[in-house]
């Protein structure tokens, strides 16, 4: 007896110890700012039925005052609605601690597939015309229309919003959407995988290879805990790592079997028919709801996006609140709170610019198109010169007040109104095993995804062999660069493929003063301010589809169209283009040598080319962009 007795006592030992750790854990997830949400909100959790079957988690935060009707905003991820359980509450639970006082119903739903969501998830999940099929459409619909019908003292509107992959979910709703879903903001939302993400314009992007498990693995059912693994380096030495991932194949070796996204990868190396009907644009027509895009102008992951989900909204559907905004903002950084100077990387552009965005944009986006506010947005484009730091509002965007501008290249190194008379080269060897850092080496860390390095100091590469820099005389006035930028290369190569980065760059003057704000380390006298870049991989130069080698020696023609700037060259600074082959690790290496398929090239496939870029005459090499006309 004595023995049964002690072994009760400790096991009640045992279970008090458990309860206190559990308490402390949920205490932990709790903070900080979890009690100010608690106070003000209550938490149901509940499985929503789709129309097939399966049911998607579903996390409900509602105004613990229930005195008057509120509207409903969503938020769909495919990342979690941690933490779980309804005594459990987020820090976060809206866009803004502005809107979480107002009193929205707060919803967060884990997207099918993933975390405590049933069914299959599928990347990028295709669009499906009709009422039937599911799709991520269907998948918001059903969810809208059960809301309505359980969610207590809902108003009967509904919006949407999240950033990035939660940004694409917010677009994708828009297509054939529930009647009731009056507004919508997507931000830095994903439109198409193959100009998004890990890929641009075909170039595979290597410095999302860390992301790759999060998206590759199917659950075996709902799921409160992580069920893939990360990739853990063998090194801390980021550049090693991948410069060890050769060729590209190798990389198969970080990855648990079965990672069905990397499988995709592989077996997709060109836009073919699968990553097509990934891509939302085509299904963006017919929108009745209201729509606020959001991005960065520094996003390394989805500038394409937010651009191009706001032009095919607006193209398509002329006659809804569509509009757009766009900060000097890195991934996401719109979304930061408390006080805080914004920077990309090191460089500085200002105190609390995502606190204006979030009071005087975001917040009345909702509160007029949710709750009926009378005062209605009045604004379409919102755009950030980054080079004089300054918000400007635009009619439109890009702007109807343009004037299209064009710059030669010439083989003296110089930007030019006109070109020279003569057809001549210049060039560069660009050799696999010694690429072209797209940061300086002592910056290129491990990261889930490449985010600093869009406004990043260019002057260590400008002083390499395998970068080509052309620039013009300082400017005797400031000259306003808007819309995008099309770059016109006439190239040959000794190699049969290629790839091709071009970089827009503004030069600042020798006696240039520290900027506040910005990495105590910088110095700014001569400093290189990248203001846009994109690569091309010259295999797509006439079609994403259907890839085609180049001739050795021939002379041949690769368009590349930077994505929109809205930057002001100052007086006395320099416009500068810098054009190289390789962007190391941002992007994986081009062998050089045609292969099918690049994810399946040898090792003695890699091999060091000689590429010329030809200047002269009306038809040479040149970048052509819109100015604001005075």
């Amino acid at each position: 007896m004595r023995y049964f007795f002690c072994l009760l006592i400790a096991r009640l030992f045992v279970l008090c110890v458990w309860l206190l750790a559990s308490a402390n854990q949920n205490l932990a997830q709790q903070l900080p700012g979890a009690d100010r949400i608690m106070a003000q909100y209550t938490k149901t959790e509940v499985r929503i039925p789709m129309r097939d079957g399966k049911t998607l988690f579903t996390a409900i935060y509602a105004p613990i005052d229930q005195s008057q009707t509120y509207p409903v905003l969503i938020t769909r991820t495919p990342y979690g609605c941690q933490p779980y359980g309804e005594d459990r509450f987020r820090p976060r639970i809206g866009p803004s601690e502005l809107m979480e006082d107002e009193g929205y119903i707060f919803v967060h739903q884990d997207v099918r597939g993933r975390w405590m969501s049933e069914g299959q998830f599928d990347n990028m999940r295709p669009h499906v015309d009709g009422p039937d099929p599911v799709d991520e459409s269907s998948d918001t619909w059903d969810t809208i229309d059960w809301l309505l019908k359980n969610v207590k003292n809902n108003n009967g509107k509904v919006g949407i919003w999240g950033i990035s992959y939660p940004g694409f979910y917010s677009a994708a709703a828009l297509a054939e959407h529930h009647p009731a879903l009056v507004c919508s903001s997507p931000q830095a939302p994903i439109s198409d995988f193959f100009f998004d993400d890990f890929h641009h314009n075909g170039a595979y992007f290597l410095s999302y290879l860390l992301a790759t498990n999060t998206f590759g693995y199917q659950h075996n059912g709902p799921s409160n805990w992580k069920w893939y693994s990360e990739i853990n380096p063998p090194t801390r030495d980021a550049w090693q790592f991948y410069m060890d991932l050769v060729p590209l194949e190798t990389a198969s070796q970080h990855f648990p079997k079965g990672n069905v996204f990397w499988e995709q990868l592989v077996q997709h190396p060109n836009y073919d028919a699968f990553w097509q009907k990934r891509n939302i644009l085509p299904h963006l027509k017919h929108i009745k709801t209201n729509v606020l895009t959001v991005g960065g102008l520094f996003d390394a992951e989805d500038l394409y996006g937010a651009l191009n989900i706001y032009a095919n909204i607006e193209s398509n559907n002329p006659d809804i609140f569509n509009a757009i905004v766009m900060g000097p903002w890195s991934h996401g950084d719109w979304a930061k709170r408390g006080d805080h100077v914004q920077r990309v990387g090191k460089l500085a552009f200002g105190n609390n610019i995502a606190q204006t965005y979030q009071k005087q944009i975001e917040a009345p986006f909702f509160r007029h198109f949710l709750k009926g506010d009378p005062n209605r947005p009045n604004f379409e484009a919102i755009i950030f010169d980054t080079g004089i730091r300054q918000w400007k509002v635009f009619k439109k965007w890009p702007p109807a007040e343009l004037r299209s501008q064009k710059l030669y290249f010439s083989n003296d190194k110089k930007l030019a109104q006109s070109p020279p008379q003569q057809l001549t080269d210049v060039s560069f060897t660009s050799d696999p095993a010694n690429p072209v850092p797209y940061r300086k080496r002592a910056d290129i860390k491990f990261r889930f995804t490449p985010k600093p390095y869009m406004a990043d100091d260019q002057r260590f590469a400008s002083q390499r062999p395998d970068v080509l820099v052309f620039q013009t005389p300082p400017l005797e006035s400031a000259l306003t660069m808007v819309g995008k930028i099309d770059s016109h290369l006439r190239v040959s190569t000794t190699g049969t493929d290629a790839d091709w980065i071009v970089k827009l760059i503004d030069v600042y003057p020798d006696d240039h003063p520290f900027i506040e704000g910005s990495g105590k380390s910088v110095e700014f006298g001569g400093f290189q301010q990248m203001v846009r870049s994109e690569v091309m991989r010259g295999r797509f130069r006439n079609s994403f589809e259907h890839p085609e080698p180049f001739q050795p020696g021939e002379i041949t023609t690769v368009n590349l169209t930077l994505q929109d700037v809205n930057h002001t060259f100052k007086p006395g600074h320099r416009i500068m283009v810098q054009v190289q082959s390789t962007w190391f690790p941002l992007i994986d290496r081009n062998p050089q040598k045609y292969v099918q398929n690049i994810f399946k090239a040898t090792k003695e496939d890699y091999i060091s080319a000689r590429h010329k870029l030809w200047c002269g005459t009306a038809q040479g090499s040149s970048i052509q962009f819109n100015v604001l006309a005075p």
